[in-house]
């Protein structure tokens, strides 16, 4: 009988030059252990890059519950599921609520606001990611986020209280995804459109989707500077989606520390790619109870777009939600759930929604609305899209 040495070497020998027993058992691992297993030596850094190269699937971190006042509950939801998550991000698009992200909350007892920083907020989620992320944050007065653990778990629509979301995108194949940002240059009336092309806007014909955020909306001439980002943008073969968030906090990949402070301007992030479908509807000021919301759904449904591999999102007014459906809590994304059962929602409550019924599938014929360009920019309503990144191997 071979003696427990004996067993210990075969196995040393067979973790050490068998790439597909090596590459089995490393499956098993998260991320940043299978990182450090890396390191070991080169089979097993061959084999971490394989696995890590097949990760296609995006993850995503939700905090729903507020904790201890000194930090954001999506800081310590991130610092403790990165652990976990078996997907290295590439790109994240983290929001979390204005209330208590940068602390303007009361706690009842002593009437003091809690001591935090959004600025603070922001750096100690950045410093959780992978140094080449590129990432975005927005703040928006409200939050709407799928749980943790299962694509089919409910969605919930948090209108007060802590919350949070990141969505951690790693590198798909045929995929490109990119953050941009255009600030309304206080010098200039009219917006330089070769900027567009630089960002990947234009002259681009893999570009699918373009997610748009407009911060410090209140500022006098930020709805004329949306409107001169969005009506270039307004073409039938792209799905645009988004909404007027509160403010941005992180936005990695320029590397601008530069706060916005002052300016207004647009955030936003593209997705290009030919696999890449998408489709958007509308809920108008029309949509104000279970039977009209669910038809909007049904019109995004008979898109047929692939439900695996798709993410879905929600950009709602701050006048809808309980209030709008006359206290019925949650009323968006119970219908979103019922008619798609196994995608993800994720959102935000804001200032206005820029979007409209569009389709843009496989073949990219286009079933349009009207005929006329359609008007992007709402308020008091709610846009739905469905975002489908391609068939995962």
């Amino acid at each position: 009988g071979g003696s427990v040495m004996e067993a210990a070497a075969k196995g040393g020998f067979v973790l050490s030059n068998l790439a597909e027993v090596v590459e089995r058992v490393l499956g098993f691992l998260p991320t940043k252990a299978l990182l450090r297993a890396a390191c070991v030596c080169r089979l097993w850094r061959e084999c971490a890059r394989r696995i890590l190269r097949a990760r296609q699937r995006v993850a995503w971190v939700s905090a729903l519950e507020p904790g201890p006042a000194d930090s954001h509950a999506l800081v310590r939801a991130l610092a403790r599921e990165l652990e976990k998550v078996h997907v290295l991000p590439q790109t994240v698009l983290y929001i979390a609520d204005a209330e208590t992200f940068s602390g303007h909350e009361e706690c009842h007892e002593q009437k003091k606001a809690r001591k935090r920083n959004s600025k603070e907020t922001a750096i100690a989620l950045e410093k959780l990611l992978p140094k080449r992320c590129q990432v975005l944050g927005l703040v928006t007065p409200g939050i709407v986020v799928t749980p943790m653990g299962s694509s089919s778990n409910q969605p919930q629509e948090i209108e007060e209280g802590e919350a949070g979301f990141a969505l951690l995108f790693p590198k798909i194949d045929g995929v490109k995804i990119h953050t941009f940002h255009f600030p309304k240059d206080s010098k200039n009336r009219i917006f330089d459109e070769s900027k567009f092309a630089e960002a990947g806007l234009k002259n681009n014909p893999d570009l699918r989707v373009v997610l748009l955020f407009g911060y410090n909306s209140w500022k006098s001439g930020a709805t004329r500077f949306l409107h001169q980002i969005v009506n270039p943008l307004n073409e039938k073969s792209i799905i645009l989606a988004g909404g007027q968030v509160e403010s941005f906090t992180s936005l990695t990949s320029e590397n601008s520390n530069a706060q916005p402070g002052d300016t207004c301007g647009v955030v936003g992030l593209a997705f290009s790619g030919p696999q890449i479908q998408s489709a958007t509807v509308l809920l108008d000021q029309d949509v104000a109870d279970e039977r009209t919301a669910e038809a909007a759904m049904q019109r995004l449904k008979a898109a047929n777009i692939p439900e695996h591999n798709t993410i879905g999102f929600m950009f709602a007014c701050v006048g809808r939600g309980y209030r709008h459906y006359k206290t019925k809590r949650n009323m968006e994304a119970d219908a979103f759930r019922k008619l798609f059962p196994n995608i993800p929602l994720f959102g935000f409550f804001g200032h206005g929604e820029i979007g409209c019924d569009r389709i843009v599938t496989g073949n990219f014929v286009l079933r349009e609305c009207n005929d006329i360009k359609d008007d992007l920019l709402h308020g008091y309503t709610t846009v739905m899209t469905l975002i489908h990144l391609g068939s995962t191997k």
